[in-house]
């Protein structure tokens, strides 16, 4: 089994278990941690996350070392630790999956395919805008941002801000009629 942390030239030093003599990091993680690995492997299943779930609990444990009253709970503090995270990340896979399930029941809007060249002119019309309103339109339609927080950006009101949008979107609007009557 490959190492999970490297820690050969770690100079912190820990107690050791048995209260014996100060044991460093490296010597801790060689103790405990095939036991957490195999423990995480058992509850998840897949190799690469318990190698990941096992180097967090580990350095969350070294992290606390200092505040175990008995070293002796080193062990069952790292399977506890192991124990949340992993529950926690199969938390997360079932809030994934679900939200993914409702994804898939909810109609699917048709994909639109844009003409190029329509694309095109909206981009060089939105370029002539003057660069308060391209900046609204750009917070408005792209970023999806509400009234106030596009107007903390642009430092102006949020009437201002809606005005702005409005004016962009009749220039565009206009531009690209123009466009469309003249070709």
């Amino acid at each position: 089994m490959r190492p999970l942390i490297r820690m050969a030239k770690v100079d912190v030093v820990a107690r050791d278990l048995e209260g014996r003599k100060p044991a460093g990091l490296a010597e801790l993680y060689v103790r405990h941690g095939p036991d957490a690995l195999a423990l995480a492997f058992l509850l998840t299943g897949d190799r690469a996350l318990a190698e990941d779930l096992t180097q967090e609990a580990f350095a969350r444990v070294v992290g606390r070392l200092g505040h175990l009253r008995d070293p002796d709970a080193f062990p069952a503090y790292l399977r506890k630790t192991v124990l949340n995270l992993s529950r926690s990340h199969l938390r997360r896979m079932r809030l994934e999956r679900s939200y993914l399930r409702r994804e898939e029941k909810e109609p699917r809007q048709q994909s639109v395919e844009y003409d190029l060249d329509v694309r095109e002119d909206i981009w060089r019309a939105l370029q002539r805008l003057p660069e308060r309103q391209r900046v609204a339109i750009v917070l408005h339609f792209y970023e999806d941002l509400t009234d106030n927080q596009a107007s903390d950006l642009l430092h102006c009101r949020p009437g201002t801000y809606r005005s702005l949008v409005s004016r962009g979107v009749k220039a565009l609007r206009d531009h690209i009629q123009g466009e469309m009557q003249r070709g």
